[in-house]
């Protein structure tokens, strides 16, 4: 007998893993395969929109590239980290050390204190502090600062038996950026070290993941990017994957979906990993309530779009001032599927057939600009531009917005 349980087992939140990971074994194979390198020249950019799984899926290369014999550092990128060329050196540095803080590089002799001479012999650990100390003390910019720490940490981790190499994974890394108008190239400093490290055979692999707008910055960073990075795109995943999503977590369960409800389910989240869980928690509670009731459960679509446009949609709507609500209306109507990309003149142009104002090219550019910052659309390297939140169209569509004359 099959042992029951009433307790949720889906996870909506940002980064949480999934109770069943479906539809990204391609992925996986892809990972190993960078992972085999003997020389790195290829480094991971995980991308997608908002919602497809990227954190999680990260977290799952960890335990793969570490059973090959892999150390594993890293942590989100916050905005303060790209701010200037010492704080991005600061974080790389104090990631390592985590690897780094046990070994012991040498000893010193600490005089006692007092009328006593005798002197006490200590480990010296190759800590944050030590690792700070040999930056400081290298000539140089900070590029030459980083590379020469990096390169003496690689002279002692490398001589470990089974020691592969180490992966610096950061998450949010679209937060990178390079500020000319400040004098100071994170981003540029960044790909400098890796690339000079890797021409080293020193194998310290880049792992980023984060918008669509991270690889399209990175090249326009620095054009070797263009090589020096595998891209792989999350996408959202397909009917087959989603139902598995939905089916393995209620094995042994007291609920159960029919297919009419898995069907619909499938349907509302549009095949990205964050709705559908969303929608099955919602779901999976409902039923709950309505079978210790005696009703007859049902998937309430209407209920859970308003939660979704509550929940999930509503604060990044908020961020729009009321032209820009205009111009994503625009793209709204524009668009035939959520992926979809569109050119500034085919805006400009459905503009004047569905709003009282139409918009210029530049007037167009400009706000597009802005909504990109806003994380609301991105650009892609061939110069169009896409939602950059998933069923962010739908949401639009569902809005009632003055001077929007829909067809």
């Amino acid at each position: 007998m099959v042992e029951t349980d009433i307790t949720n087992p889906f996870k909506p939140g940002a980064g949480h893993m999934p109770p069943y990971l479906a539809g990204r074994e391609s992925e996986k194979k892809e990972f190993t395969k960078l992972i085999a390198q003997t020389t790195i020249l290829e480094n991971l950019v995980l991308t997608g929109l908002r919602g497809v799984g990227k954190t999680v899926l990260l977290d799952v290369f960890k335990p793969i590239a570490q059973a090959k014999g892999w150390y594993w550092v890293g942590t989100d990128l916050s905005e303060a980290a790209s701010l200037n060329e010492q704080n991005i050196s600061t974080r790389l540095l104090t990631d390592v050390s985590v690897l780094t803080s046990g070994l012991v590089i040498g000893q010193t002799e600490q005089r006692g204190i007092g009328f006593t001479q005798d002197t006490e012999t200590q480990d010296l650990h190759l800590s944050f502090q030590t690792l700070m100390g040999i930056y400081e003390q290298t000539p140089g910019l900070p590029g030459d600062k980083l590379k020469n720490v990096l390169e003496v940490v690689w002279s002692i981790l490398g001589k470990q038996d089974n020691f592969k190499g180490i992966i610096f994974a950061y998450d949010e890394a679209q937060n990178l950026a390079d500020h000319a108008d400040k004098d100071q190239f994170p981003l540029s400093l960044l790909l400098d070290t890796f690339q000079s490290i890797q021409r080293k055979e020193i194998p310290f692999m880049l792992a980023l993941t984060g918008l669509p707008t991270l690889f399209p910055k990175l090249v326009e960073s620095r054009t070797f990017s263009e090589r020096m990075f595998r891209v792989i795109f999350l996408d959202k995943l397909d009917d087959d994957s989603v139902k598995e999503a939905i089916k393995k977590p209620l094995v042994g369960h007291q609920i159960s979906l029919s297919d009419q409800s898995i069907d619909q389910i499938v349907d509302l989240s549009g095949g990205y990993p964050y709705f559908v869980q969303f929608i099955c928690r919602e779901v999976y509670d409902l039923f709950i309530q309505k079978i210790g009731s005696g009703q007859e459960p049902s998937v309430p679509i209407s209920e859970i779009v308003q939660k979704l446009d509550t929940d999930f949609f509503s604060g990044r709507w908020a961020r729009a001032t009321d032209r820009q609500r205009e111009l994503l209306a625009v793209v709204a109507e524009l668009i035939q599927n959520e992926e979809d990309e569109f050119a500034v003149q085919d805006a400009v142009s459905k503009s004047k057939e569905i709003l009282d104002k139409p918009f210029s090219s530049s007037h167009v550019n400009q706000m597009l600009s802005t909504l990109s910052d806003a994380g609301l659309v991105y650009k892609n390297r061939h110069g169009k531009y896409s939602f950059a939140v998933p069923l962010l169209g739908n949401f639009i569509k569902r809005q009632q917005i003055p001077g929007v004359n829909r067809i």
